[in-house]
C-alpha cells in the first residue's frame, strides 16, 4: 500500500482509508474462499495447488488487493447491465444466465466437488463467457499468446458446469478488458471441449493423491517433492516467501529456486 497526504492529518487519513480497504477485502467472501474453484484448477504450479488443498497458512500476506477489488466491481457492473438488457427466449425463459452457480463435478469425496459462479451464459448463442479485467501489459500478452492453460481450463470447466445444468455450450470464451484510459477488449474463444475439462479434473485428482501420499503436514520435508513449473508465475502467489529454505513456511519462488539449483550445480 502507498498512502500519502499533503499534511500530517491527510497522511493519517490516507493510511486509515488504505488499511480499511485491505481489511475489508481480507474479510470478503472471495478472500475467505477455502475450496479450490474452477478459476484455480488450471494453475500450472502443483505446489501452489497443494498449499491450497491443505488450506496452508499464507506467507505472502502483503499482496495488494486493489486490482481484485476493481475486478469484482466490474463483474457486478456487467451483471447489472446484462440483467437490465435481459430478453426472453421463444419459450419465455431469460436469454442470459448471469452469475449463475454451476456444479462442475459433484462428489461425496472431500475436496473433490467443484462448483463456481459463471459470469455469463448466452442461451441464444450457446456461449459461456468469462470476464477478465487486466492490466495493459497482460492484455497485450493474452492478445498475442492466447489465454494460457489456466484460463482455457477455466473456460471449459464452466462449460461443463453449464452442460451439467442442462445448457450445453457450443463455444466458450474469455473476454479480456484492459484497465486503461480507453476501452480495449480482446476475446479469445473456441468450441467447447468436454475432454479439456475432464483432463483438468483428472490432473487435479492426481495432484491430490500425490499430496495425500506425501503427507507434508506430518512430513514437512516432503514439500520439495511437489513440483513447480519451469516458468511459474509467483508474484501473486499467496505462499510466496522470498529466500525461504523451509517450504512448510512458504515457497521461495522461481528466481530463488533457480538460483539455488545453479549454485548446487556449481558446487557439484
Amino acid at each position: 500500500m502507498i498512502a500519502t497526504g499533503n499534511d500530517e492529518y491527510s497522511q493519517v487519513l490516507a493510511e486509515r482509508i488504505g488499511q480499511f480497504i485491505i481489511d475489508a477485502d481480507a474479510n470478503a467472501g472471495r478472500s475467505q474462499q477455502k475450496a479450490i474453484g474452477p478459476s484455480e484448477v488450471g494453475e500450472p504450479c502443483e505446489r501452489q495447488l497443494s498449499y491450497k488443498m491443505l488450506d496452508w497458512p499464507e506467507s505472502n500476506t502483503n499482496r495488494d488487493p486493489i486490482a481484485a477489488i476493481i475486478g469484482t466491481g466490474f463483474h457486478m457492473w456487467m451483471a447489472e447491465k446484462f440483467e437490465a438488457r435481459q430478453v426472453p427466449m421463444a419459450d419465455g425463459t431469460p436469454r442470459y444466465r448471469i452469475e449463475e452457480r454451476v456444479t462442475v463435478r459433484d462428489s461425496p469425496i472431500e475436496g473433490a466437488r467443484l462448483a463456481g459462479s459463471s459470469d455469463l451464459y448466452d442461451r441464444l448463442a450457446q456461449l459461456n463467457n468469462d470476464w477478465k479485467l487486466v492490466g495493459t501489459s497482460s492484455h497485450d500478452k493474452y492478445r498475442r499468446q492466447g489465454p494460457g492453460d489456466k484460463y482455457r481450463v477455466q473456460a471449459h470447466l464452466y462449460g461443463l458446469g453449464q452442460e451439467n445444468a442442462g445448457f450445453p455450450p457450443a463455444r466458450v470464451a474469455v473476454t479480456f478488458i484492459a484497465r486503461y484510459h480507453e476501452l480495449k477488449v480482446h476475446v479469445w474463444s473456441e468450441p467447447y471441449q468436454r475432454q479439456v475439462a475432464i483432463d483438468a479434473l483428472a490432473r487435479l485428482d492426481r495432484i491430490r493423491d500425490h499430496l495425500m501420499a506425501l503427507d507434508p503436514e506430518s512430513n514437512p520435508e516432503n514439500w520439495d517433492q511437489i513440483p513447480t513449473p519451469e516458468k511459474p508465475s509467483c508474484r501473486f502467489c499467496p505462499w510466496l516467501k522470498p529466500g525461504s529454505t523451509d517450504l512448510s513456511q512458504g515457497c521461495p519462488g522461481a528466481q530463488n529456486t533457480n538460483a539455488g539449483a545453479s549454485l548446487q550445480a556449481l558446487i557439484a
